[in-house]
């Protein structure tokens, strides 16, 4: 199953310590930018899963056609957690969406250089899949590719993560101590998501240095639509203390709620 959240996997992570203030300002730009675009992750208002047997093309057809000017219709596709079929679905993204008109900012830690982390990617032999749970599978979970592991040493703990091939990208989904604060420090409660960038510019079939700047840690599109089914992190993807860096929480104005919609 392919994921797509809105951000930028190919931005290339900075080269110099004097660069990163500007380069992360205007990641933070085009970030807002892209989660309030016509098919950004607050624009998502219905995922529709066709019964068995249906025609998508068909469906397709018929949902573009009935849709209003401000909704355009996408395809997306699943395995059924129980038969391992696949299953086809609709999604419904509206340009005017409750949400989009209630969003404020999202909002984040000021730019920290030192977490800026340099690890190194050791490929595995093979098609290697671990189980991530997702949010809205009723803790069913679903085995997901990952073709290496991620490994640095910090304030004198080893980590090995676990970062899952995302339609030939590497997406990091971690949790740290920050998802269960409330106040200035919070995060988004499920967890956040980061891309891997090569440091090399190398593929991830070989063994080779890779940056993970956790400035710019995203919260995962389920924190702006219930319509997503987010992975959540694995138990090696699980930050005992906390990452003070990346963006925090959604915030939305006269208080409204997604989960209220």
């Amino acid at each position: 199953m392919t994921f797509t959240p809105t951000a930028s996997p190919s931005e290339p992570a900075v080269s110099t310590i004097a660069d990163a203030p500007a380069a992360h300002a205007a990641w933070r730009s085009s970030r807002l930018n892209a989660v309030t675009s016509a098919t950004g992750n607050l624009a998502l208002i219905e995922t529709r899963w066709l019964a068995s047997g249906t025609a998508p093309a068909e469906e397709f057809a018929r949902a573009v056609a009935a849709a209003p000017s401000t909704v355009t219709v996408t395809t997306l596709s699943r395995t059924n957690l129980d038969t391992g079929e696949p299953e086809h679905g609709l999604r419904f993204w509206d340009s005017e969406s409750a949400a989009i008109r209630a969003f404020d900012t999202v909002s984040a830690f000021d730019h920290d250089p030192d977490w800026v982390i340099e690890a190194t990617f050791t490929p595995v032999a093979g098609d290697r899949t671990i189980p991530f749970e997702h949010i809205r599978d009723n803790g069913g979970s679903r085995d997901l590719v990952v073709p290496g592991d991620i490994s640095f040493t910090r304030d004198g703990v080893d980590y090995t993560l676990s970062a899952f091939d995302d339609d030939g990208t590497l997406l990091l989904v971690f949790g740290d101590a920050t998802n269960r604060l409330t106040g200035e420090t919070a995060t988004y409660s499920s967890g956040r998501f980061l891309f891997v960038h090569r440091a090399d510019g190398a593929g991830f079939g070989d063994a080779g240095p890779v940056t993970l700047d956790f400035n710019r840690a995203f919260v995962p599109p389920c924190g702006f639509s219930v319509q997503y089914n987010c992975p959540m992190p694995p138990a090696q993807n699980r930050f005992a203390g906390s990452v003070e860096a990346g963006e925090r929480e959604v915030v939305f104005s006269d208080g409204f709620d997604i989960y209220q919609l």
